[in-house]
């Protein structure tokens, strides 16, 4: 559908109170986007909401993206308090889980599609009718590595991930002759702090905690600033398909190549 112009649009963006979300909320802000900032840390939104110096129009919603009646609310709080509908919804918000499948309890597992899967879907529901009714408009879903590979320890996180790959490119074909894009997002190691704040299964020791978070923080090494200027930049020349890092291309390369033998050649950079 060609480029894209974020001058003057209006963005929502999910899990805006740090990491990729907070990064992307400024980078946006910088192209002239007015923005509406979803999360359930309201410190950190109002954080995010202080870094962003340009003259831009900034609506806080401090809300959990489970909570059904919120999220079917929020296109006409957007729209109220920017005084036109969004015309662009990046569902970033995420959390992790890692632990064996057996020792991972159901309620962990709902946990992390509900938010990461359930939440986008319910998201997008909610925003699509009106932004349909825009002049260009255009849905983002951030997805990730584990959205291309399954590891062990991730069955959880991966099961969301590829969820929302797999409606990310259903809907994307679904709309193709629209006036709505549809976008997905693939990062690599981006160094926010998802990882350190993920749950973990309560069979594991300290000590196996510590391991496992020091071999995974020495892979998040891309600021996420850096990671939001590719996202912004790529969805500027019309990328509907944008992958985040070396890593992640690699990654996608590999398991194109070895689609089930992927992991025997992949343990020996990351473990497990």
């Amino acid at each position: 559908m060609g480029t894209w112009d974020f001058s003057g649009k209006c963005a929502v963006v999910t899990g805006a109170a740090s990491g990729i979300g907070a990064a992307l909320a400024r980078n946006l802000a910088a192209r002239g986007t007015h923005l509406a900032l979803v999360d359930l840390d309201a410190v950190g939104l109002e954080r995010t909401r202080q870094a962003i110096q340009q003259n831009v129009r900034v609506s806080l919603h401090h809300m959990d993206v489970r909570d059904r009646e919120a999220v079917e609310a929020l296109p006409g709080a957007v729209a109220t308090q920017h005084c036109v509908p969004a015309d662009m919804l990046v569902n970033n918000a995420g959390v992790a889980l890692e632990g064996a499948f057996a020792n991972v309890s159901e309620a962990d597992f709902e946990w992390v599609l509900d938010i990461n899967l359930h939440a986008p879907i319910r998201m997008t529901r909610a925003f699509l009718p009106t932004l349909k009714e825009r002049p260009a408009a255009q849905i983002v879903n951030i997805s990730s590595v584990f959205g291309l590979i399954g590891p062990p320890g991730q069955a959880a996180y991966s099961t969301a991930k590829f969820g929302l790959r797999g409606f990310t490119e259903a809907l994307r074909h679904e709309l193709e002759h629209s006036n709505v894009r549809v976008a997905q997002v693939h990062p690599g190691g981006i160094n926010t702090e998802i990882a350190r704040n993920s749950r973990l299964t309560s069979d594991l020791t300290q000590d196996e905690i510590d391991q496992r978070l020091e071999r995974t923080q020495q892979f998040l090494v891309m600021p996420p600033d850096q990671a939001a200027e590719i996202i912004a930049s790529r969805l500027e020349r019309g990328r509907d398909r944008i992958l985040i890092g070396n890593d992640a291309r690699a990654i996608d390369m590999i398991q194109r190549l070895m689609p089930v033998k992927y992991w025997a050649f992949l343990r020996k950079k990351f473990g497990g």
